[in-house]
């Protein structure tokens, strides 16, 4: 039996989703039905269910995007921080293997290969970086699971949400039982304001930049295939293989789709952040050698962008969303904290600003 947190968040349900699918026993554990964000509610639940495996897809992103997190520092560094923690120990103290899921959006850039060399680029925006993947992208490589992150409050500037997502690594890697799945920007052929193909579709102006994405389907299934295999515990890039700028994915979206739509682009980095949106943005690309490694698969990216495209089952409402890129998502299942975890979140953020 699998225990499932944030079963009601754009991740969690896609978790649901494919357990049914797989006939796996699970409880979809609400907040409403008990506080498991606290300590001693969560472990007196696990140590009395006795759960094979508990799966957490919680997380606090900030609406409608981690711009609101820069302001709600509290319940970010509770949601994506502190939490985790607690049901790490948790299931330390039972003995119980966990999964949770964590986000690419702590490394910003790449490594490019050149004269046979490797170095890190932060900055994958700049104009000869753009030629050169155009014409050579298998010069581009990610960063692996044993790379340290570059965008976080260790190694600013980034998102206060980044710095968050790269504090919970740093503490949970290696503790107990665990697995660490890194997405990024979840996508899949339902509409949506959390699939990254919707927001594309629907921002007056796009920011163009090179990443890795995550098919969200291809992405649960191949965390519970990590799982099933009984791949060695630790931290995973689950993305798609492969990279694509964001002019790609219009140029697939408009080939795919016949859209009819004439798609804005913002002029530069510099417009962007000085009009459309306030945190720094984490553009990446990630290795997947080492889930590749396990014998788990995962479609290129291109062949799941077409896929999805292919298959669009569009939402009733078509409403423009703010500006802005398409943010990581972990949906919050829990309410800001209270009491002593609202202290030690206070406490917890104004350290990480500090570093920061």
């Amino acid at each position: 039996m699998i225990l499932l947190l944030g079963a009601t968040g754009y991740v969690g349900q896609a978790f649901a989703t494919e357990l049914r699918r797989r006939g796996c026993g699970f409880i979809p554990l609400s907040r409403k039905a008990l506080d498991y964000t606290r300590f001693e509610t969560l472990f007196d639940y696990v140590r009395k269910a006795k759960p094979e495996f508990v799966l957490n897809a919680a997380g606090y992103t900030g609406r409608p995007n981690v711009d609101a997190c820069e302001l709600a520092r509290a319940e970010t560094v509770q949601g994506n921080a502190l939490f985790p923690q607690t049901v790490a120990r948790v299931c330390f103290m039972t003995n119980t293997a966990w999964g949770h899921v964590s986000s690419g959006c702590i490394y910003s850039g790449a490594k490019v290969e050149e004269n046979g060399t490797l170095r890190v680029e932060r900055d994958l925006n700049q104009p000869k970086l753009r030629q050169l993947f155009s014409e050579y992208p298998e010069r581009f490589h990610g960063f692996t699971e044993a790379d340290a992150p570059n965008f976080s409050f260790h190694y600013p500037p980034c998102s206060f949400y980044s710095g968050t997502k790269a504090l919970a690594e740093e503490v949970l890697n290696g503790f107990g039982r665990g697995y660490l799945w890194r997405l990024r920007f979840p996508f899949d052929e339902f509409d949506g304001p959390r699939n990254f193909l919707s927001k594309i579709q629907r921002y007056p102006k796009i920011s163009d930049n090179m990443n890795s994405l995550s098919h969200l389907g291809d992405f649960v299934q191949a965390c519970l295939d990590l799982k099933q295999v009984s791949a060695p515990f630790g931290i995973y890039n689950v993305v798609n293989p492969g990279a694509v700028t964001t002019r790609q994915v219009v140029e697939t979206i408009q080939r795919v789709r016949q859209a009819n739509r004439q798609f804005q682009f913002w002029k530069d980095d510099e417009e962007f952040y000085r009009l459309g949106v306030k945190a720094p943005r984490s553009n990446c690309i990630l290795d997947v050698s080492k889930l590749l490694g396990t014998g788990v698969k995962m479609r290129g990216v291109e062949d799941a962008l077409e896929d999805a495209l292919e298959k669009w089952q569009p939402a009733a409402q078509t409403s423009e969303l703010p500006l802005g890129l398409a943010e990581p998502l972990e949906e919050i299942a829990f309410s800001p904290p209270s009491g002593d975890h609202e202290a030690a979140a206070t406490s917890l953020s104004l350290r990480a600003a500090h570093v920061a």
